[in-house]
C-alpha cells in the first residue's frame, strides 16, 4: 500500500463527535492512576445498549486462577450458530464486558453468530500471561460447550479489539501450534502486534486521537512483567512463525498509532502463505468500529468487516 493512501483527513463525522465535551475533555489515559483510568473507562465507554438481540446473558467459566466472567450474544434465534470469541481493547489494562457491548452486539446481529465476549484478568495486578491464559481456557471451554449453548464447535472464531486484538491473535498462534487446531478464522482490529514504538504511524499520530504514544508507553509497563517480554511472539504477535495461522482480516486506521503495525502484521502473514484480508480506512480513528452508530464511514466499515466473516462462515 502506497505511503499516501495510508492517512487522509480525519473523518468529518468522527472530528465533530470528537469536539463534543464527553470526547473534548477525555484526559490522555498515561496521566491517570489505574483506578482512574478504569473508572473513567466505564464512564464514557459503559453505556446503554443501542443493538437489541435475540437473548444476551452473563455466565462465568472455570480459569486458572479465577472464575472468568463471559456474556454470550446471540445474533439469532437459530441453533448452531458460528461463534466468535471476543477479547476486548483496553491495552491489557482497562475494559469490561459493558465497555466492549455495543461492538459484540453489532457483531453478533451482523454476523448472525453467537458471539461470546470474554472478561479476562487485568495488569498490572495480572500481567502477561495471565490474560492469554484465561483466552486459552475460553476457547478450551467453548470446544467442550458450544453446541449445548446453541453455538457449531465446528465453526470457531477470534474477534479482538486492540489489546484484545493482540489477545486474539495470539491465541490463534497457540491454537495453530497444537496437533488438532479448531479456531477456522480470526478477526484482527486496529491490533497491538509489537513491542516498538518506531514506525511512521507513531510519529504522525504520537498525540492521537484516542489514542497517543505515550499512552501506549504506559499500557506495554502495565502488561509486561519486564521489557524482555516484549520480545515473546505470543506478546508481539508480529514476530515468530505464522506458518499454520487460520484465514485472516486485520482492520486498520489512519489515524491511529498502530495502524503499521497493523499492516505490517497483515503483510507478514500473506508472506508465510496464510488466507489474510486487510481492510484500511484512511480517514478513521483507532476504536472507529465502536462508533458504528454514529458515524457513517465507521458503520460501512463494520459492515466490511461482518460481510467477510460472514463469508468465511459460509453464510454468503
Amino acid at each position: 500500500m502506497e505511503p499516501s493512501t495510508l492517512r487522509t483527513p480525519l473523518d468529518a463525522e468522527v472530528q465533530t463527535l470528537l469536539e463534543e465535551p464527553t470526547y473534548r475533555t477525555l484526559p490522555p489515559w498515561h496521566t491517570l492512576s489505574v483506578d482512574g483510568a478504569r473508572k473513567l473507562e466505564d464512564t464514557v465507554f459503559g453505556g446503554e445498549p443501542t443493538r437489541p438481540l435475540p437473548m444476551v446473558r452473563d455466565t462465568t467459566i472455570s480459569g486458572p486462577a479465577t472464575e472468568i466472567p463471559v456474556r454470550l450474544y446471540y445474533g439469532s434465534t437459530d441453533n448452531s450458530l458460528p461463534v466468535l470469541l471476543f477479547f476486548h481493547g483496553g491495552g491489557w489494562t482497562l475494559g469490561t464486558l459493558d465497555s466492549a457491548d455495543d461492538i459484540c452486539r453489532e457483531l453478533a446481529s451482523r454476523t448472525n453468530s453467537l458471539v461470546v465476549s470474554v472478561a479476562y484478568r487485568l495488569a498490572p495486578e495480572h500481567p502477561f500471561p495471565a490474560a492469554l491464559e484465561d483466552a486459552i481456557a475460553a476457547l478450551e471451554w467453548l470446544e467442550t460447550v458450544a453446541d449445548g449453548i446453541g453455538g457449531d464447535s465446528t465453526r470457531i472464531g477470534v474477534c479482538g479489539s486492540s489489546a484484545g486484538g493482540n489477545l486474539a491473535g495470539a491465541l490463534a498462534r497457540w491454537d495453530a501450534n497444537r496437533k488438532s487446531p479448531t479456531i477456522l478464522q480470526q478477526a484482527l482490529l486496529y491490533p497491538i502486534t509489537n513491542h516498538s514504538f518506531e514506525t511512521d504511524s507513531y510519529d504522525e499520530q504520537a498525540d492521537g486521537p484516542l489514542l497517543t504514544r505515550k499512552d501506549m508507553r504506559w499500557f506495554w509497563n502495565q502488561y509486561l512483567r519486564h521489557p524482555v517480554d516484549g520480545e515473546n511472539p505470543y506478546v508481539s504477535i508480529l514476530q515468530g512463525d505464522h506458518v499454520g495461522l487460520p484465514t485472516t482480516t486485520v482492520v486498520t486506521c489512519g489515524h491511529d498509532p498502530l495502524r503499521d503495525e497493523g499492516l505490517a502484521y497483515a503483510q507478514r502473514l500473506g508472506e508465510s502463505g496464510v488466507s489474510v484480508r486487510s481492510q484500511h480506512h484512511p480517514s478513521l480513528s483507532h476504536g472507529a468500529l465502536s462508533l458504528a452508530d454514529s458515524v457513517a464511514m465507521a458503520d460501512q466499515a463494520m459492515d466490511d468487516l461482518t460481510g467477510v466473516i460472514r463469508a468465511n462462515w459460509g453464510l454468503e
